[in-house]
């Protein structure tokens, strides 16, 4: 589906060049839910705006499906990790929005919003405003237009990371949900390893700056993941390993 090659970014500073990323190589298959983690300053969120086509990158190539990304397209959705429905439009208007911009036709948009909004459990709250529902429920609002427009790979940069706690954890187990269900190939950034873990079929783990390729994990973990997966002690082992690798 992916494959990145030799990827690297250099940002001009005042005091001199800055090597963000530095010969980042590593493939994606399709249908793959894979992490990338790694301490704060590591350029995991640049990575995942390059392959956005958000930013541009040095050298080094980024191929999806064999074709090199020049910049952004609608093969490649992006879920932030701030709220970014629109306040003034319902929740079946911020979910039909993309398909809109696309021009598919208003009986096409219903029939595809009308599938999301059961598949997040949002049906009851289809008239509704983002600003009457809780910082989940919005953000199950931004997962929805990502799918809405059928990207081939759906990238995401900390999206639970302003949530509570627990907020947090019921979020991964919707985003799991949702993605059995309509299986996407994910990229997901995040700081929290467990995090990681707990979603992914394999972590790619960076150093710090520069960012490099520390090292790649297959998880071993079955699926459906469960909240017993989190309180084992075969999860806790592995964390305990990789934090160690993580410095």
């Amino acid at each position: 589906m992916m494959e990145i090659k030799q990827l690297s970014k250099v940002f001009a500073g005042v005091s001199g060049e800055v090597v963000a990323l530095q010969n980042i190589d590593f493939s994606v298959k399709q249908g793959e839910f894979v992490s990338i983690v790694g301490t704060s300053g590591c350029g995991k969120s640049t990575l995942l705006s390059i392959v956005a086509g958000l930013s541009k990158h040095t050298s080094g190539e980024i191929l999806v499906e064999g074709k090199a990304i020049s910049g952004p397209g609608s093969d490649r959705a992006v879920v932030f990790q701030s709220d970014a429905t629109f306040p003034w439009l319902t929740v079946s208007e911020n979910i039909e929005y993309g398909m809109k911009v696309k021009r598919m036709s208003k009986e096409a948009r219903k029939k595809k919003c009308d599938e999301l909004l059961e598949l997040l459990e949002l049906e009851k709250f289809r008239d509704a405003y983002p600003r009457e529902m809780s910082g989940g429920m919005r953000k199950r609002i931004d997962i929805g237009r990502a799918y809405a427009v059928e990207p081939q790979i759906l990238l995401m940069d900390e999206p639970f990371g302003a949530l509570d706690v627990v907020t947090r954890e019921a979020m991964q187990d919707e985003l799991l949900r949702i993605w059995s269900e309509r299986r996407k190939t994910v990229i997901f950034v995040t700081h929290d390893l467990e995090e990681a873990m707990f979603l992914s079929d394999r972590i790619i783990l960076l150093s710090p700056r520069p960012g490099r390729i520390k090292q790649i994990i297959d998880l071993p973990f079955a699926r459906p993941r469960t909240q017993q997966l989190r309180e084992s002690h075969e999860f806790y082992e592995l964390r305990n390993q990789l934090r160690k690798i993580m410095g």
